[in-house]
């Protein structure tokens, strides 16, 4: 079975205005406006996803979802918010456990209704149910897979207070294939599958063919990766990772751990702000070869510093001066080996990187030209990110991988097809 990737898209099209609706709930009920940061489909196992939570303790309501969309949903947020929470819900900050669930059962209502309109079903919900667990155990149950699972992320932030709400979906894995090679409901007459966007029942030109006429909009050329091949590269990228924070430790001496590392598939446009901000120190490539693409390596000053140090004689005047640029220019080309190094042995393919460009910028300038480059041939991207540590000293470095999409598709069909 073959993933489309304009149906994934169009079904990532779904959980953004589904965000957007739940977003106008919460802030119909409490009171403040809150924006959607980032929405994408992610491809993580159980043990990814423990580790993406970074041991925070969440509060959660959940509902299980039947009738046309099978699965379980859940609108999650930091235990440590409680009492912000419930100070914007009615009763002036007594607002009791039970007030908490119903604005979570709101939230979710107005999530599924694009979903449920996209799919011409009355999505049933059971009664939500209040949770409070560590990490990723206030997810659904069918999250803790260890084969790797498909699950929407939207996170909403408020604008005039500090709170930050996330909505997880995870559809059973029977319908939700269905969905993505566009065999689900929602369909036009011609095969073709309706995002929602139009709002009128009519199909926009990103329409998503069913195989049989060709590409997206029946004149190009079809995406489609095999299914169970897309667990195989997550499982290459969390291996690529892991032989860049060796790399790490043997140019600087420093112990090093991958926090986290999976594979997501977001509108490109929406990385830039998802990278934030605050200002990086890094390097960028331009890969070529089997798949090309694009490569930002990017430590937030701190942690620039901190490795620019380990790798230099002595600690200069300047730690990104000239000195600590070619030393970050120097790891960047290592770390970058040893990613791409592994992605071609598993594929069976040539990469070659670029040399590496130094950037030190807010993160967002930094990524944006890549995400610029990228996306002039394609709207969303199947994006590696990683999070490598040290024991030793604060040193955070976020890797993230923009790989051509329609490459991608075709190494991944070859390994499919051995």
């Amino acid at each position: 079975m073959r993933v489309d990737v304009g149906a994934l898209g169009a079904c990532s099209r779904l959980a953004e205005r589904g965000a957007g609706q739940a977003a106008n709930a919460l802030a119909a009920m409490t009171g403040t406006d809150l924006r959607v940061e980032v929405t994408g489909a992610n491809l993580a196992t159980s043990e990814e996803l423990a580790d993406s939570f970074g041991g925070t303790e969440l509060i959660g309501v959940q509902v299980g979802l039947r009738n046309g969309l099978d699965g379980e949903a859940v609108l999650a947020f930091d235990a440590a918010a409680i009492d912000t929470v419930r100070s914007l819900l009615p009763g002036d900050g007594s607002a009791d456990r039970s007030a908490v669930t119903e604005l979570g059962n709101i939230a979710l209502g107005g999530f599924l209704d694009g979903w449920a309109n996209h799919l011409d079903a009355a999505i049933d919900m059971t009664p939500p149910t209040y949770v409070e667990a560590d990490e990723a155990a206030v997810l659904p149950d069918g999250a803790q897979s260890t084969e790797g699972v498909f699950l929407f992320e939207s996170r909403m932030e408020a604008t005039t207070v500090d709170l930050d709400f996330a909505i997880y979906l995870l559809p059973n894995s029977g319908p939700m294939r269905d969905l993505l090679v566009g065999r689900g409901a929602g369909r036009t007459g011609d095969g073709r599958v309706d995002d929602g966007r139009a709002g009128d029942g009519r199909v926009d030109d990103g329409r998503v063919d069913d195989g049989s006429r060709g590409g997206s909009d029946g004149t190009g050329p079809t995406t489609a990766i095999p299914y169970d091949s897309l667990s195989t590269f997550a499982a290459l990228a969390e291996r690529g990772s892991a032989n860049a924070a060796d790399n790490i430790a043997t140019m600087t001496g420093l112990e090093t751990s991958v926090d986290v590392s999976r594979l997501r598939f977001v509108p490109l446009a929406d990385l830039p702000a998802e990278v934030g901000e605050e200002r990086r120190a890094g390097t960028v490539f331009e890969l070529t070869g089997q798949p090309s693409g694009y490569l930002a390596i990017l430590f937030d000053e701190a942690s620039a510093v901190a490795v620019a140090e380990a790798m230099l004689p002595m600690a200069p005047d300047d730690p990104l001066g000239d000195m600590g640029e070619q030393a970050l220019k120097e790891l960047g080309n290592v770390m970058t080996s040893g990613l791409i190094d592994g992605w071609a042995n598993v594929l069976g393919t040539s990469i070659e990187h670029s040399p590496p460009e130094y950037v030190h910028d807010i993160g967002s300038a930094a990524i944006s030209p890549l995400v610029a480059a990228l996306g002039k041939r394609q709207e969303y991207g199947f994006v590696i990110d990683a999070v490598i540590e040290t024991a030793e000293t604060e040193v955070t470095c976020d890797v993230y991988a923009l790989p051509d999409e329609q490459e991608l598709a075709a190494v991944l069909a070859s390994l499919d097809g051995q």
